[in-house]
């Protein structure tokens, strides 16, 4: 798996880069949102040279698919860094997102109140709403705004293009589709972006992305308390010891179990699971 490549780099998110990259100018706030069970990899490479001379809030989306103590993790490895302590949400139920409205316009008070100070007229913020795909940030747009004004879905790629939504008087909203980095050079955080359904499944062989996984929940439980080998037994019936913790071979026995041998349909099962976070609540990424 080391030597393969996933690749998704679609036109539209090509096209949009560019639009992107104009708008930037017309933009006082960035409010940048990432996935929470991998927020380093769900982090664009560009955002420093993006956020640059702009205020920045981020938000990060789908507290509810890791435990309580893992974002008290994150927040004391916020806390030494440059960066602020993030805003934690769930757009699906709307935890969270009240917060988000607030904060987004207590900064676009400090930002009109420089306007006057320099002589020029107020006016509504102009927030640009940024992120990987599928990270949840159409979703959060309709919980802000209270009603569905963009199509949301689990599926990577639905927002093509840029557009501009009315929040309320004093914040509009830049609504942007995924951008991802132009090569997925980093392939262990590629290989996270597709477990998490981050990226267009057609960019990956879905076998070996299952392949991949069952390697990071293995290391995960040697590495941590999480109890995934108890999850899989439960959920599937087979343990990673009584398969001598190989993950084909643990792949194959779950496939002649569930799915008539079956090793796509399985692979497939898997990481919806997970998706569904019907094997719990895990990370994939932790505090260094």
């Amino acid at each position: 798996m080391s030597n393969s490549i996933i690749h998704w780099y679609p036109g539209h998110i090509a096209k949009a880069e560019k639009q992107l990259t104009k708008s930037l100018k017309k933009v006082d706030l960035v409010i940048e949102v990432r996935d929470a069970r991998i927020p380093i990899s769900t982090s664009h490479p560009h955002l420093e040279k993006w956020i640059k001379g702009k205020k920045h809030l981020l938000v990060i989306n789908r507290k509810d698919m890791i435990t309580k103590k893992n974002i008290e993790e994150w927040n004391n490895w916020y806390k030494g860094t440059k960066q602020k302590k993030p805003l934690w949400c769930n757009a699906k139920s709307g935890d969270g997102v009240s917060r988000i409205k607030t904060t987004a316009i207590t900064l676009g008070y400090e930002l009109n109140a420089r306007r006057k100070l320099r002589g020029m007229k107020t006016r509504a913020v102009r927030a640009l709403l940024l992120g990987f795909p599928n990270v949840g940030k159409s979703a959060l747009i309709n919980r802000l705004i209270r009603k569905k004004v963009v199509s949301s879905s689990r599926r990577a790629g639905v927002t093509r293009s840029l557009q501009w939504i009315r929040l309320d008087e004093k914040i509009d909203l830049l609504d942007a589709p995924g951008v991802l980095p132009p090569n997925l050079e980093n392939q262990q955080a590629a290989l996270k972006l597709a477990i998490c359904d981050d990226i267009g499944q057609g960019g990956y062989d879905t076998e070996l992305v299952a392949i991949a996984f069952l390697n990071m929940l293995q290391d995960l439980e040697k590495s941590t308390s999480i109890a995934i080998e108890q999850s899989l037994c439960l959920r599937y019936g087979i343990s990673f010891t009584e398969t001598d913790w190989d993950p084909y071979k643990w792949l194959f026995n779950a496939a002649k179990l569930h799915t008539s041998e079956n090793l796509e349909r399985m692979s497939q099962r898997l990481l919806d699971d997970f998706r569904k976070t019907l094997l719990g609540q895990i990370p994939l990424e932790l505090p260094l």
